[in-house]
């Protein structure tokens, strides 16, 4: 019988790229635990995997165990974060909805050179797009000033910025570790949007390629640049790395949605079953109207 690894969703498989690369990745008898000791305040990187869906009534139980695995060691954050494949409706989690809970799917797409679809519009001329060198303060200063701009989710901004530097220190060494690389849109010289593109290849999947973070700031969207940067991202994997699939996972009632279709991401390609998240923030990062 596969291993509760192999039996995760490719979503799910391929998020552990990261994991594998700076965290702890601990299979137990009921879950996967994923540990992060450099950036407790990653949700996903501190987290319970489980392979099947939770029953409604079990949410003590998880939380015990998610206390036991990971929170005991992310006190820092504070967060709750359990995760599970969903390949048909599952039972609706309401008590967990009710102790705080956020509960939403994520849709994993993927495409291969023979879906790849190229944009009818082409970039306009005063834009570029270049991989970038993380290892380069400057560089890595400008990513980050863009994804705190692009801070859409309510999260409390200085400690925001920690994560997401702490994230990008890591997709530096892996980049240094010739793992992948991280692309950009520039108007000029000023960053506009981003992304990342790692391998698989130390899960023992070297065909496949994972999409990160994808964005663009505010002020700068709606004019085809996370359309033309995916574009060439994908033309990067495919091409000039031999990839054979790159996947991505996405929000599944988000218009970006639409653009990645647009260019032959297909939830067929990736095995059409929903991640599921169920996290808890902490207060500080709680809206308002939350609190």
């Amino acid at each position: 019988m596969p291993g509760l690894i192999e039996r995760l969703s490719l979503g799910w498989q391929t998020d552990l790229i990261f994991a594998r690369f700076d965290g702890q990745m601990i299979e137990r008898p009921d879950c996967l635990v994923l540990r992060m000791p450099g950036n407790p305040l990653f949700y996903w990187g501190n987290a319970l995997i489980l392979p099947e869906p939770p029953r409604d009534t079990e949410l003590t139980h998880w939380l015990q165990r998610f206390e036991e695995e990971v929170g005991q060691h992310t006190r820092e954050s504070g967060h709750v974060a359990i995760g599970f494949d969903a390949a048909a409706p599952h039972e609706p989690l309401l008590s967990w909805a009710a102790a705080g809970f956020e509960i939403f799917g994520s849709a994993t797409l993927a495409v291969t050179a023979a879906a790849w679809r190229r944009p009818q519009r082409a970039l306009a001329p005063e834009f570029h797009i270049r991989a970038l060198d993380l290892t380069q303060e400057g560089e890595l200063a400008a990513v980050l000033d863009l994804q705190c701009e692009s801070n859409d989710a309510g999260y409390e901004p200085f400690g925001y910025r920690v994560h997401r530097e702490r994230q990008m220190r890591r997709y530096a060494a892996m980049q240094a570790a010739g793992l992948g690389s991280w692309f950009a849109v520039f108007a000029g010289e000023q960053l506009v949007a981003d992304c990342g593109l790692f391998r698989a290849a130390q899960l023992g999947r070297p065909e496949l390629g994972r999409f990160q973070h994808v964005g663009t700031h505010p002020a700068w969207r709606r004019r085809g640049l996370c359309t033309a940067l995916i574009d060439a991202v994908v033309g990067q994997g495919l091409q000039t790395w031999g990839l054979e699939r790159l996947v991505m996972c996405a929000d599944p009632d988000d218009v970006a949605i639409g653009i990645y279709e647009s260019l032959g991401f297909s939830r067929a390609l990736a095995g059409d079953v929903r991640a599921i998240c169920a996290q808890r923030r902490p207060t500080r990062d709680q809206a308002p109207n939350q609190r």
